[in-house]
């Protein structure tokens, strides 16, 4: 009565769904070794991308850019002008 195995034994459907997951994996991890050869462009659906975690976000927020506007010139600051006469 003390049944170790929890898959179902007589459901075809479920034992479709897990040999579509264990194909669906063993494709994934072909494609990631073929997308380490140099040249070659593997080319992956939305489901298999995100499984990879190719879409990791790890931008800067949009606060965090604002924030980081050092490099942009004083808008109080007279700008530099330039001449349009060609020097002889």
């Amino acid at each position: 009565m003390n049944d170790r195995d929890p898959l179902p034994k007589n459901d075809v459907s479920f034992a479709a769904k897990v040999d579509d997951r264990a194909n669906a994996a063993g494709a994934l991890r072909e494609k990631l070794l073929d997308a380490m050869t140099p040249g070659y462009q593997a080319e992956f659906d939305p489901d298999e991308a995100e499984q990879a975690g190719a879409f990791v976000e790890d931008a800067l927020s949009e606060q965090d850019a604002a924030e980081s506007d050092i490099d942009l010139m004083d808008t109080t600051a007279p700008a530099a002008t330039t001449t349009t006469k060609a020097r002889r």
